[in-house]
């Protein structure tokens, strides 16, 4: 069963598309936007469907005055449609869903950039379709590459808790009886940055379009080294490692310094995997493209100057 649901009237954009489609595949519809026009695309890809992509607003306006730029909704989220079924999640998907949007606005290749899970949906891609990505960027990538240490979230989110605190509250009873607050909680997390009031408020508000049921069903879905209460056999961090391996494009990660949803770890980890260029922005949290708009541009405008030189 598909869900098909109206989003919610949004504020005012800073820039609108200049096109605007979707996609289907497997009777799922993904909505994508295209804003400006060059020979170079950029390809923004979506997160965890907890938000959708207007997550990218602070990005599309700089980068459309340069260079064209595709976004699509992650399914769950946004204009795409909720399937109801928790395979129809799995990363493979949105990495098929972003070939899909690029053929259909006739994209050859692009740079690709993914924030959190969608440096996951980036990493496949520039694995599995080289032809199609000219460079990648990695902005505070949950990629597992080592077994993880165990911590309050390793505690299985299917099963209920007598008290429901900190990490505690990512569990699906709880979502449940308090989405609101698990919202607040996750991107008062994401942001640790002080006075990131309206970014906070800006993606509790994405994440109240979706709901706990929908959100479920992407948590257990397979994910690289596997997510939520149902790992996949075989997505483990040797899958991740394998992947990273097979990438041949340049690359950039950028990891924020105050980074408290994977760590700092993360991205530096990542960035020696593949010999990457490393921005560490200092005093950034997990989301330093939002929080952190114009660092977070000029460094990827320096990094995606330097393919123009071929350094």
């Amino acid at each position: 069963m598909i869900v098909a649901v109206s989003p919610a009237p949004e504020q005012t954009r800073a820039r609108y598309p200049d096109e605007t489609g979707h996609i289907e595949r497997g009777g799922v519809q993904v909505s994508w936007e295209r804003y400006g026009s060059g020979d170079r695309t950029i390809l923004l890809l979506p997160t965890w469907s907890i938000i959708h992509s207007r997550h990218w607003k602070a990005q599309i306006p700089f980068l459309a005055r340069h260079w064209r730029v595709l976004t699509f909704d992650g399914r769950g989220n946004g204009r795409s449609d909720r399937p109801a079924d928790a395979a129809a999640y799995a990363d493979t998907e949105f990495v098929a869903d972003a070939v899909a949007v690029m053929d259909a606005t006739q994209t050859e290749r692009a740079v690709i950039v993914g924030v959190s899970m969608g440096a996951g949906y980036a990493l496949r891609l520039a694995a599995e379709h080289p032809d199609r990505v000219e460079a990648a960027v990695f902005e505070a990538p949950a990629i597992l590459l080592d077994d993880p240490e165990p911590d309050a979230r390793n505690t299985p989110p299917d099963v209920p808790l007598d008290h429901y605190e900190g990490w505690g509250k990512y569990n699906y009873t709880y979502w449940r009886r308090d989405y609101r607050d698990f919202a607040e909680f996750f991107f008062g997390t994401c942001f640790s940055e002080p006075h990131s009031t309206k970014q906070i408020e800006d993606c509790v508000g994405w994440a109240l379009e979706i709901g706990p049921e929908t959100l479920i069903l992407t948590d257990v879905a397979a994910y690289l080294e596997g997510t939520g209460s149902a790992p996949a056999p075989g997505r483990t961090a040797a899958l991740a490692r394998s992947l990273a391996a097979r990438v041949r494009c340049p690359t950039l990660v950028i990891q924020g310094g105050d980074d408290r949803i994977v760590g700092v770890d993360r991205g530096v980890d990542l960035a020696a995997l593949l010999g990457s260029t490393l921005v560490r922005l200092e005093g950034a949290g997990h989301i330093p493209g939002a929080r952190h708009p114009v660092r977070f541009n000029l460094a990827l405008r320096d990094f995606i100057t330097t393919l123009d030189r071929g350094t």
